[in-house]
């Protein structure tokens, strides 16, 4: 039987570790593993003194993330991974999956993006969001801060070129399926987790 790999992917802010556990629930045998629970675990080991230091753990993040990807595939787990990838994670993804004979479906998540860019903002404001992404300087031991003046904070713009450029809107790897949750409320999630579950029994 071909195992599974499901990329959730799509603009930032669209709910993508809440389809994840959505699909946990029709999947409880999937294993999930996202990059951004890399990053802040060396975040939170190293901690970073400037942008320079922060990057260099975020591209030791990815070097982790493929690594453990790959070690589930080699123990035959169907994996789900949430993350606004793009065309820089895609030839490594592609790559473990035929050398692992893995079946791949990315699930597209779109939305209008000014409603986006609001939903960012406040998600970036929550205090259970982890320091590291809104900052470039950061302390472990720092726990508390006015987040309103976190010099990593996107403005409307920066956020709006981000996702038109970095090819968010256009990811695909394997078989696709899409979903707009510009409303969460009237979001079909009821289709997508029906042709989600043809696929993987098909």
């Amino acid at each position: 039987m071909k195992n599974f790999l499901i990329l959730i992917a799509g603009y930032p802010g669209t709910g993508k570790s809440y389809l994840c556990k959505m699909i946990l629930k029709e999947y409880p045998d999937f294993v999930t593993f996202s990059p951004d629970e890399v990053k802040e675990q060396l975040w939170d080991k190293y901690g970073f003194k400037n942008l320079d230091e922060k990057n260099k753990l975020i591209n030791l993040s990815w070097e982790y993330y493929y690594s453990f990807i790959e070690k589930l595939m080699i123990s035959d787990k169907n994996i789900i991974s949430d993350y606004p990838f793009s065309d820089k994670q895609k030839n490594y993804l592609l790559n473990l999956s035929k050398k692992y004979n893995y079946k791949i479906i990315t699930i597209r998540m779109t939305a209008d993006l000014e409603i986006l860019f609001k939903r960012q903002k406040t998600r970036d404001l929550d205090p259970s969001r982890h320091l590291g992404h809104i900052l470039n300087k950061y302390d472990p031991k720092q726990k508390t801060i006015d987040r309103t003046h976190a010099e990593g904070l996107l403005s409307h713009d920066e956020f709006i070129n981000r996702c038109l450029n970095r090819g968010y809107n256009k990811f695909q790897l394997g078989d696709l399926l899409t979903i707009d949750v510009s409303d969460f409320t009237t979001a079909d999630y009821k289709t997508l987790l029906s042709n989600l579950n043809h696929i993987i029994k098909n």
